[in-house]
């Protein structure tokens, strides 16, 4: 076993830095396109900061220390939209360590399909010792719920689908004793089985119960389903067939297995379900004396995949589990799993009301370390237009513009199989701009015959053969196009009352001082902030920045930054750390929820100031923000979605007691009685007197 064996998996969340890549900071873009005092007559503002030693407009704290304080602020802020009639009626409720859920006074919440259970086939009992098998599993709930949507049937808010990601897994809790290798190495056959099981989505059928309430059931229905890692899927778009897609599994490169690491998720203006393949190349492992780009630009291991898989004993049939070997064994890429790798990192359409349907990956929208993808309001006659971020420290934010316009009953194979991606690029002063990733570009075209022949980052750069080829590698593709490399992109929701759309950048502790930027003004950004922009014309935006995440006190105190009349720093009621999920209810108020790590939540930075990860509502016009719910021990809050009345309200609580033995559990949530092990789980919140949520 290599030093990063099955037995000792960071669940972090976290993906080494591998974007090399020598993109021009926006503080050297500055420093080239503007003088000293052509910079001070652009900007506008109301707070100065120190920034390149020249006195900037700027919002947020004068600190120019090396550290934790805050770096150059955007100038200005967004045009400010007309009141709303946004309310938030409820008392803040304060930070908190217990294991449990905790809402306002006037709220109850319930759990709804915790891992385990039984949704379809034999609907298996879940054995609560863990001792449950990888059949069991193919049939229930799997771990590590995530990125979550609720589909009504007929328009009921009592009555529907819930579609559920399930990033990963906890194998400490999966399995009885904990994951085990035997005295050759190798991975237990039927361990491995329940692991892969345990990945995917799962599709649900739900129903408030007759108890009322918060308390909903799962319905054993024909809608169940389970997508997991042994599923088959349709490669679709324009990397299909491609030469890098073909393998031993599917000669002509069309056709893949399984979807992993599903992060967040969105859902389509036609009704269906993407899901997002995130940190996925951990997985996979290839021994060959070099990798190719596909591999080593997203960080495949070179030992050992994540969970060995690939060491499965005896195999799993049809290659299932040996494929997770990306070395090159036969003469040719139909002989072996070496492009394996390359079936990952997409986004995958999921008909959630057709459970005989073949789920399918969306090449057009780009292979990278996707969080999720948020959708702008279809217009008929207008392009489909979608954002995602890939959440990796230093990666970008990408768009995809569909070539077909938008006409009543079109549906993905004709939105979602050609178009174009662009990443973005946030310039100084509040402006940005989207560059496209299409070899038909002029400018990127000439990029890319500029770059042959150069290492970009520690890629040798000898071109791309084709469209396919490019989304392939749509890392680096940026990379040459000159994105702005961010700190860790992950959700976006889009405001429904004023289109703007809002992105969360969880953190990034390795951001150097000299690396901060007017999008990313932090070094060592523990805590992470929130970016927004405004699309216009010629594919271009401006941005600003809505919220820096933090503190009351030290280095990084937080800041809400919604209008430059009303900023504001953060309170005992909201302060907050690593914000991940986000989403907008129909009112237009904003939930944020956090992601902090389990050392940040028990002895690790500001421990004592945030408590257990959280979800907060804001006011995005205002700025006013309250804390809504905390979660319970280790856990991270995660997947929001709400009924179309919007009083019943879906959160996922995902890896409650991520730091447990396989005999010690740090939580016992949900059922909380000091004996069971923890168990993901959906939680539903509702209002006690039958009101709105948060209204």
């Amino acid at each position: 076993m290599s030093s990063k064996s099955y037995l000792e998996i960071n669940n972090s969340g976290l993906e080494a830095v591998h974007n090399h890549s020598e993109n021009a900071q926006l503080r050297q873009i500055v420093e080239q396109r503007f003088s000293r005092r052509s910079l001070l007559q652009s900007m506008i503002g109301a707070t100065a900061v120190s920034f390149m030693g020249v006195n900037l407009i700027a919002c947020g704290s004068n600190r120019n220390s090396g550290g934790q304080g805050d770096g150059p602020q955007i100038p200005g802020q967004l045009p400010e939209p007309p009141p709303s009639a946004f309310k938030m009626n409820f008392r803040a409720i304060p930070t908190s360590r217990a294991d449990t859920i905790s809402v306002p006074e006037g709220y109850s919440w319930a759990p709804l399909a915790p891992w385990g259970t039984p949704i379809t086939g034999s609907y298996p009992y879940y054995l609560s010792d863990g001792r449950g098998t990888g059949k069991d599993a193919l049939e229930q709930i799997g771990q590590c719920h995530d990125g979550m949507h609720f589909f009504p049937i007929a328009g009921s808010s009592e009555h529907g689908i819930l579609a559920i990601n399930h990033e990963y897994i906890e194998p400490n809790l999966l399995h009885a004793n904990g994951p085990s290798i035997n005295a050759n190495g190798m991975r237990p056959r039927d361990e491995v089985l329940k692991e892969m099981a345990s990945h995917g989505v799962s599709i649900v059928e739900v129903k408030r119960s007759a108890l009322g309430g918060a308390n909903w059931e799962v319905v054993q229905s024909a809608y169940n389903r389970r997508v997991t890692a042994l599923t088959d899927m349709e490669i679709t778009g324009p990397a299909r067939g491609h030469t890098k897609l073909k393998t031993k599994f599917s000669a002509t490169g069309t056709h893949a297995r399984g979807t992993l690491n599903n992060c967040s998720s969105g859902p389509t203006p036609w009704g269906t379900y993407l899901t997002a393949e995130e940190n996925w190349a951990g997985y996979f492992a290839n021994q060959d004396a070099s990798m190719p780009r596909e591999h080593a630009r997203y960080d495949v291991e070179t030992q050992n995949g994540r969970y060995s898989w690939e060491l499965a004993e005896p195999a799993l049939d049809h290659d299932i589990s040996r494929r997770f070997d990306a070395s090159s064994k036969g003469a040719s890429a139909q002989e072996d799993y070496r492009n394996e790798p390359n079936h990952f990192g997409w986004m995958v359409e999921i008909d959630p009301f057709d459970p005989s349907s073949t789920p399918k990956k969306r090449t057009s929208l780009g292979r990278f370390g996707h969080e999720g993808v948020v959708f702008a309001k279809a217009e008929i006659g207008k392009p489909i237009v979608c954002y995602s971020g890939d959440d990796s420290r230093y990666e970008y934010i990408y768009k995809f513009i569909s070539k077909t316009v938008y006409q009543e009953g079109m549906k993905g194979d004709d939105l979602l199989n050609e178009g174009t991606l662009y990443v973005a690029k946030f310039n100084a002063i509040g402006k940005g701009q989207w560059l496209a990733l299409d070899l038909n570009d002029s400018e990127f075209a000439a990029k890319v015959e500029a770059a042959k022949g150069t290492k970009v980052g520690t890629i040798d750069f000898d071109g791309f053969s084709d469209q396919g080829d490019v989304l392939i590698n749509t890392r680096l593709a940026a990379d040459i196009a000159g994105a702005t490399k961010m700190d860790r992109p992950e959700w976006g929701a889009i405001c429904p009352r004023t289109g703007r759309v809002y992105f969360t950048l969880t953190n990034n502790t390795k951001r150097k001082f000299e690396e901060q930027d007017a999008a990313n003004p932090r070094a060592n950004n523990s805590t992470g902030h929130i970016i927004r922009w405004l699309e216009r014309e010629d594919h271009r935006f401006d941005w600003d920045i809505f919220l820096l995440a933090g503190g009351t006190t030290g280095d990084m105190v937080g800041r809400m930054l919604p209008g430059k009349s009303n900023e504001q720093a953060l309170t005992a009621d909201n302060i907050l750390s690593c914000p991940d999920g986000v989403y907008f209810d129909a009112a237009g108020g904003i939930w944020i929820q956090t992601d902090m790590s389990g050392s940040m939540q028990d002895g690790g930075d500001h421990a004592g100031d945030f408590g257990n990860n959280q979800l907060l509502l804001a006011n995005p016009e205002t700025g006013e923000m309250k804390r809504f719910l905390t979660g319970p021990t280790d856990c991270e809050i995660t997947g929001i979605s709400m009924t179309p009345d919007r009083k019943t309200m879906f959160v996922n609580v995902q890896h409650p007691g991520d730091r447990s033995t396989p005999s010690q559990f740090t939580s016992h949530f949900p059922t909380n009685d000091g004996l069971s092990r923890p168990r993901c789980t959906t939680v539903v919140i509702s209002r006690d007197d039958g009101g709105i949520i948060g209204d």
